[in-house]
């Protein structure tokens, strides 16, 4: 992922970003807020864009990094 497209992810009006990117990002975000939040609308969002595969990928992805940070803040290793 360029810098641009790193700028662009706060950015809901900026076009650098793919539909399936925006899905991606707007997903992963929630998990890491709320996961039991996920409502039907953003998974058929999600469904749209990827495949059972990516999906649980994804999950994967997202909630190994969410853990990771949870460690972190427990044991307080500071951000780098």
């Amino acid at each position: 992922m360029t810098e641009a497209k790193i700028a662009a992810i706060d950015d809901e009006t900026s076009t650098r970003l793919t539909p399936r990117e925006r899905a991606g990002i707007r997903f992963a975000e929630k998990l890491a807020v709320d996961h039991q939040k996920v409502d039907d609308a953003l998974w058929s969002e999600i469904r749209r864009h990827f495949t059972e595969a990516e999906i649980v990928e994804l999950v994967a992805h997202a909630t190994l990094y969410i853990g990771f940070g949870r460690f972190n803040e427990i044991v307080g290793i500071e951000p780098a």
